[in-house]
């Protein structure tokens, strides 16, 4: 169950990465994004959607290793910083529900429900 809970958060990482690489190189869907106050993104949070993407990737590591597609499923710190990721799940939903931006409220209140829910699973295991 791990594996497949680890593989739709990759999915999911990977899909938030693609759209904040867009949003970083001008895109106007900004509404979906830090707080949705801008269409097209000005550049201090361009440069944050740039550094959002590696975050994600490292969460997606993280998820990977602990659900043992990769190493270090029992390293101690791989098991804490997956709870870890997990509370930031939870308070991402808490965050997006409560944005200005509808778009942004509609959009990624139920990603990251799903990403909190899928990266729990991962921990439990």
């Amino acid at each position: 169950m791990a594996m497949i809970a680890a593989a739709v958060a990759v999915a999911l990482l990977s899909a938030l990465a693609a759209l904040q690489i867009c949003v970083a190189a001008g895109a106007p869907w900004g509404r979906l994004v830090w707080g949705g106050a801008h269409r097209v993104l000005p550049a201090r949070l361009r440069i944050g959607s740039a550094v959002s993407v590696l975050l994600y990737a490292a969460f997606a590591w993280l998820l990977l290793a602990r659900a043992g597609v990769l190493p270090g499923s029992d390293l101690p710190l791989v098991t804490a910083a997956t709870w870890v990721l997990f509370a930031y799940f939870t308070v991402g939903i808490l965050m997006n529900l409560v944005s200005r931006s509808v778009p942004e409220r509609l959009a990624m209140t139920p990603v990251c429900v799903v990403l909190a829910a899928a990266t729990l699973l991962v921990a439990l295991d």
